[in-house]
């Protein structure tokens, strides 16, 4: 970090934010911050529950739990200095500080891509294998799968970043969009960034790829696997499997999209980079907790014993 300050003219950034008209502005600053905090409660109410309550024990919640812990930490290296960019007249950050949000946007999305695999896994074997799923899922199997998602969203963050400390930055400061990612920030390196634009592009790209590719084929052979269920079992698991696919479509569909093609900066991506950051994180409770019966009843169980607690 010290290097870059150092060998290069500039120190800080401004973002040109989303939109320009500062009543536009306004109105997405009142739109978004009650979904920022709609995430943040959604989200940790589902870890609270999952930890709470022994009646969600099984591998399937323990991963639940820690995908909505990623979703909140996710969600929180951009959406708070977004949401209080929009009552700014100009939005600034310093170069350390873009380089940090890179890093932790990369971190925490990466590991979210590789628990979305981890939670595949899991459905296939519980619905392929369900005499096995006990001894296969064993307890240290799932910390194993967790803290491999984790080291995975690091090790991936980290390579990107060595890559982005080593250009100069020595011009323009104005970034054409409202957080620090990849593509924005090459594009103001006074060096030509071509091979460095490809490594990101493999690095991001690849991953997102392989992993939707790796959901896709677990998710088919689920479906041809269940043909052999009874109908309640069948339908118990498509309601499952459903929720599942709606998650895995809504974070891979954005993020093929704009890391999938050659890099430039409209206001279509700009929108569909808010459905990722912003909203997709919102959705994770509802989409995970409204089809499943045994969330529901333990998160009513919860506020039953803490509005108990409290008369």
């Amino acid at each position: 970090m010290e290097s870059m300050a150092i060998t290069n003219n500039v120190t800080e950034l401004i973002f040109t934010g989303l939109f320009q008209d500062p009543e536009v502005q306004r109105a997405c600053f009142v739109v978004f911050l009650p979904v920022y905090l709609a995430t943040v409660v959604g989200n940790g109410l589902i870890v609270l529950t999952v930890n709470v309550s022994k009646s969600l024990r099984s591998p399937m919640y323990f991963f639940l739990s820690y995908l909505s812990l990623v979703e909140i930490t996710y969600s929180s290296t951009v959406v708070p200095k977004f949401i209080t960019d929009l009552l700014a007249k100009i939005k600034t950050i310093s170069l350390e500080g873009c380089v940090a949000q890179i890093f932790f946007f990369h971190f925490f999305g990466v590991t979210e891509i590789l628990l979305l695999v981890v939670m595949a896994y899991d459905r296939y074997v519980a619905i392929c294998k369900p005499l096995q799923y006990m001894n296969i899922m064993s307890r240290q199997l799932c910390h194993v799968l967790v803290s491999g998602s984790w080291l995975g969203g690091l090790f991936h963050s980290i390579i990107q970043i060595l890559i982005t400390v080593q250009l100069p930055f020595c011009g323009p400061n104005v970034i054409d969009h409202y957080f620090c990612d990849l593509q924005p920030l090459f594009k103001l390196a006074c060096t030509d960034t071509f091979v460095e634009g490809v490594i990101v592009l493999a690095n991001s790209g690849l991953i997102a790829l392989c992993s939707f590719l790796i959901l896709v084929s677990s998710y088919i052979i689920i479906l041809v696997n269940l043909r052999n269920h009874s109908a309640e079992g069948r339908r118990k698991a498509l309601s499952t499997c459903a929720s599942h696919i709606t998650g895995v479509l809504l974070f891979f569909g954005p993020a093929i999209f704009l890391y999938m093609r050659p890099s430039s900066i409209f206001t279509e991506d700009k929108l569909v980079a808010v459905f990722y950051t912003v909203v997709t994180p919102m959705l994770n409770p509802i989409i995970y907790t409204l089809r499943n019966a045994e969330v529901k009843i333990a998160m009513r169980r919860l506020w039953g014993k803490k509005n108990l607690g409290m008369e």
